[in-house]
């Protein structure tokens, strides 16, 4: 603060009481209110923050625990408007013992010639030491603060009821005697200049700036003069300090990388005004993870901190036994420990390294401190709210100069910036990490191609800068020895990308349950997703969570090799076959999922070799900023044209140019290389729908099972087929397939004209039928059908070791009540 701009605050002596003892002519022009307004009323009439303060101490105490003392606050003008100011309270000290309060008020919203805010503007040029006396219209002294005897070395008890004159004899004194009495004359308020020497230097003469402004009581007439000196140099450094700040607002909070923001903190303070700095994060802070850490709550455990910025002005820093990223112990009985005790900030201006002080207690810093001559110190914490963040420290070892209160002020302003820039990126950290652990935990751990293919996958988040996206894959074990292949990519980033893959995923299996061929399946998934655009759109408190998706999905049958394939506005896959030719199918584009255009699916049929490898991914595979889709989808077909290759080689050459680099958009890669059942693993035959087809069918199958060594499987088999086939004669109306399948398991398939899927029924004690499919049930490890053209397919599943316990026993079966097993052998 300089005595210019006090020349323009609004400026009143209050009594301890906040009574109005005296007004001036600003303080008028700036609330509205004349001298015969004010003085003789309580300043609550300006101050609604008053309240049911008693007296001006406790007030100013309220301030303190709000806000550190001073700075932004609110007065009510005359009109009924509030008014943003930065307020100052000062107390002075009076002859008797008694004392008044100096208020000081200016307009926060003011222009001030920089970026840095006016609460925070006002909260440091009000830190800044003024002195500040009343004197009577004789000119006598009779309040005064502490400081002005620092400015101009006359003591109270010879500057109370003393004129300037009597206790300064010079040709200054009567010179700003003379602008005293002026601004009496006047009613006005003059700024003066001079020079003079500081009572403890005996170096150059000082610069001090004084403003004198007049005093006026309840019938407006002048009852004195408030005379406030301001050190130039201190002024100087205040807005060497706003500068720094101004700075600060330019270059601190651009990124979301914690490591960064700390290391911005530290090249920002050294040298400005320290000569190192470190800045520790509570390790928990740069991942998003683990519960916060509280201040003043630590109780016996002690947070665990990481170095994240370090400057010095020194070559290497040689300040610090640790570097970046590394661990750092919270000593006991120590500043840190005192700050997490406390909550508060610690300034230390003078560094005690006596022996038996808190540094002799620290075998690791105590060298350090004592070899880089740390003089002066203050420890900061960094929080939001109470969430304790982590922790800046600030030392000077060749400034000569100790830190002192400005500087602490300082200091905690540009933490608090960062704090709020430390605060958004472990928030951001926290939701990327939740939605990247929600994405890997939803996508598949293991894949389970069976006899069918052998598969392999690679996924590459995109960076952080754009989060975790919705991309997922999968192979999901079909009946028959059939696998589904399926790739995925939800439009979008974040948690909700995520959440909404893994619905996603999980409507995927359910309708793959349902054996639906690929192009039903996506015009299932396309309702599922345009019934989820609706449920977003009638919350319109939330975030939309669905914008729209891609998919493909294909079917592989290794015992006929063909694989039928549809998609839905996703990038074809690559096939390569096993001389290594590279191919992008022609399939039909498909709309992507949820636009709801209703135009249907189209499923493409294709043979492949044994051994082909298949590839599906997804767009940021093939896509970068660099390149078009042709040039990716070229890069992609050269590095997978090389089938002798593994798939976990062929993974990692794929993606390749995505390790270590920012991707625009998350890296997903399925491959799979094609298996085919060698037709001594399957037996298939066509019966007649007659009351012949059930026996012959038991008996094809025990002869295939005896062939295959299954001799244990032949009671359960024959029974299985016996139920199937008893269905296909009752229901259908032509030839009936009977199919056994040697792969992981046994499967028994079924085929007949019918094209209604049988459904179990809860038969009745004396019913003859309706037990069947209960009884298929009891003896497979799972059953199901599937449509085909024409009809259907129903199947079941045994595991090819004997059968377990008495409830696949079919002798314990037939012996449970109620139960017939058909027998039309």
């Amino acid at each position: 603060m300089s005595a210019y701009e006090v020349s323009e605050s609004a400026i009143a002596l209050l009594d301890e009481q906040g009574i109005v003892v005296a007004w001036t002519q600003a303080a008028e022009r700036f609330v509205g209110y004349c001298a015969q307004d004010m003085v003789g009323g309580s300043v609550a009439l300006l101050l609604p923050s008053f309240g049911e303060a008693a007296t001006m101490s406790v007030f100013v105490k309220q301030c303190r625990a709000q806000n550190g003392w001073s700075g932004a606050s609110a007065v009510r003008h005359r009109d009924g408007r509030l008014l943003d100011v930065s307020l100052r309270i000062s107390v002075l000290h009076g002859q008797d013992g008694t004392a008044r309060w100096l208020v000081s008020m200016s307009d926060a919203g003011a222009p001030t010639g920089d970026a840095v805010n006016g609460a925070v503007r006002g909260s440091l040029l009000t830190r800044a030491p003024i002195g500040i006396s009343v004197r009577d219209p004789q000119l006598r002294g009779v309040w005064v603060n502490d400081t002005m005897e620092i400015h101009d070395g006359i003591p109270r008890d010879r500057r109370l009821g003393y004129r300037l004159t009597d206790t300064m004899p010079s040709v200054k004194a009567e010179a700003l005697e003379a602008v005293m009495q002026q601004v009496l004359a006047s009613g006005t308020t003059k700024v003066h200049e001079y020079r003079t020497w500081l009572p403890t230097s005996l170096g150059p003469e000082h610069p001090f700036a004084v403003s004198f402004s007049c005093f006026r009581g309840a019938d407006g007439r002048a009852v004195g003069v408030c005379v406030i000196s301001v050190d130039v140099i201190e002024s100087q450094l205040a807005r060497e300090r706003l500068a720094t700040l101004r700075e600060a607002g330019t270059r601190l909070g651009m990124t979301l990388d914690v490591m960064q923001i700390s290391q911005e903190l530290a090249d920002l303070a050294v040298p400005l005004f320290a000569d190192f700095v470190a800045v520790d994060l509570e390790q928990s802070v740069p991942f998003g993870e683990g519960a916060p850490v509280r201040i003043g709550s630590v109780g016996e455990r002690l947070p665990v901190f990481r170095r994240a910025g370090l400057a010095s002005i020194r070559e290497g820093v040689p300040e610090s036994p640790w570097a970046r990223g590394e661990p750092i112990p919270v000593a006991p009985a120590s500043p840190v420990s005192d700050v997490l005790d406390t909550g508060k900030p610690h300034l230390e201006p003078i560094v005690d390294t006596a022996p038996g002080t808190w540094i002799d207690r620290d075998p690791i810093r105590a060298p350090k401190i004592r070899e880089n001559g740390m003089h002066s110190l203050m420890v900061v914490p960094i929080r939001a709210r109470r969430v304790l963040l982590g922790m800046a420290l600030f030392i000077r070892t060749e400034d000569p100069v100790p830190f002192q209160e400005a500087d602490l002020l300082l200091a905690e302003e540009l933490v608090s910036r960062v704090a709020q820039s430390l605060n958004n990126a472990r928030q951001y950290a926290r939701e990327q990490t939740t939605a990247l652990a929600l994405q890997r935990n939803l996508l598949p751990h293991r894949l389970r191609g069976g006899m069918a293919v052998e598969a392999a996958s690679r996924y590459l988040p995109a960076d952080m800068d754009r989060g975790v996206g919705g991309d997922w894959f999968d192979v999901i074990p079909l009946s028959g020895a059939r696998v589904a292949l399926v790739v995925g990519d939800v439009v979008g980033h974040g948690i909700n990308a995520a959440a909404t893959m893994g619905r996603l995923r999980t409507a995927v299996h359910t309708l793959a349950d349902m054996e639906l061929p690929p192009d039903e399946l996506l015009a299932r998934l396309d309702d599922t997703v345009q019934r989820l655009v609706g449920e977003d759109a009638d919350a319109p408190d939330q975030a939309p969570a669905v914008v729209g998706a891609t998919c493909l999905y294909a079917v592989y049958d290794p015992v006929t090799r063909m694989c039928t394939m549809a998609r839905a506005g996703h990038p074809p896959p690559a096939i390569v076959d096993p001389q290594g030719r590279v191919t992008f199918p022609d399939l039909p584009t498909g709309a992507p999922l949820g636009i709801g255009l209703g135009v249907p699916f189209e499923a493409v049929e294709l043979e492949l070799a044994e051994g082909t490898l298949l590839a599906l991914y997804t767009d940021g595979l093939i896509e970068t900023r660099d390149h078009d889709i042709d040039v990716g989808m070229h890069r992609l077909g050269t590095a997978l044209a090389q089938p002798d290759r593994s798939l976990e080689d062929l993974c990692a050459r794929a993606t390749e140019p995505f390790q270590g680099q920012t991707a625009c958009d998350d890296v997903t890669l399925l491959l799979v290389r094609t298996r085919t059942l060698s037709p001594d693993q399957v037996a298939s035959w066509t019966l007649p729908r007659d009351r012949t087809a059930v026996r012959r069918a038991r008996k094809l199958a025990a002869g295939q099972l005896a062939q295959w060594g299954l001799k244990s499987l032949e009671d359960p088999t024959k029974l299985i087929v016996s139920e199937l086939v008893t269905n296909a004669v009752r229901h259908g109306t032509g030839p009936i397939g009977l199919r056994l399948i040697q792969h992981q398991a046994l499967t028994c398939e079924v085929s007949d004209t019918d094209a209604d899927s049988p459904r179990p029924r809860h038969a009745q004690t004396a019913d003859e039928n309706g037990r069947g499919l209960f009884l298929v049930a009891q003896l497979s490890r799972r059953w199901g059908s599937r449509p085909t053209l024409g009809g259907k397919i129903v199947w079941a599943e045994e595991e090819l070791t004997p059968a377990r316990a008495e409830q696949s026993d079919p002798d314990s079966l037939a012996r449970a009540p109620g139960m017939r097993v058909n027998s039309q052998e």
